[in-house]
């Protein structure tokens, strides 16, 4: 009887947790699954090219720009 009990209390604790329903992993309030999924992707996407621009910035491959020429009369 105990263990029932215990199970009953465990199973309503994991239905009473903020975000979380029962058979549904990985769903958020206020987004879908491809919404969640499409922000993601686009969070790797701009994680991605901020580290190549970091790369090129200490690698000194970036082509100089038009405000450092001297253009001295």
């Amino acid at each position: 009887m105990r263990k029932v009990i215990a199970f009953n209390v465990l199973m309503v604790s994991a239905m009473m947790v903020g975000c979380a329903r029962p058979g549904e992993i990985g769903w958020t309030p206020a987004y879908t699954t491809g919404e969640r999924a499409s922000q993601i992707a686009r969070n790797w996407d701009m994680e991605g090219k901020m580290m190549q621009d970091d790369i090129d910035h200490a690698l000194l491959l970036r082509p100089m720009s038009g405000l450092t020429d001297w253009h001295v009369r």
